[in-house]
């Protein structure tokens, strides 16, 4: 499958935003989780998104891929403010999904 690389990077990523909200919902202080867990589930949607869009092969989704990679740094960038591992792999994960953003855009 083309782009068989970055849909599965993104489909990973998509899970671990999903795990790290849910899992931002069992810390003690839920009210300082919030915006970790509003930034994952963005995340999570457009990684989902644009693995769909991928899958299908539709041409023009530029634009997403350049969203997705905007959206998994700044997931990145939250997720790393806190101590949780739940946060740190979700943190690793969108880093590396920016990253294959940024090698598919290169192209």
């Amino acid at each position: 499958m083309k782009n068989q690389n970055l849909i599965e990077t993104l489909q990973h990523c998509a899970i671990q935003c999903t795990y790290c909200a849910d899992a931002c919902l069992d810390e003690d202080n839920l009210q300082k989780m919030i915006a970790c867990i509003r930034t994952d589930r963005a995340c999570a949607a457009v990684c989902n998104t644009t693995a769909q869009l991928l899958a299908a092969n539709y041409k023009d989704v530029r634009g997403l891929v350049e969203y997705c990679q905007t959206l998994c740094n700044a997931c990145a960038d939250e997720c790393e403010q806190h101590q949780a591992q739940h946060c740190q792999d979700c943190a690793a994960a969108c880093r590396k999904c920016a990253e294959a953003c940024q090698d598919y855009l290169a192209n």
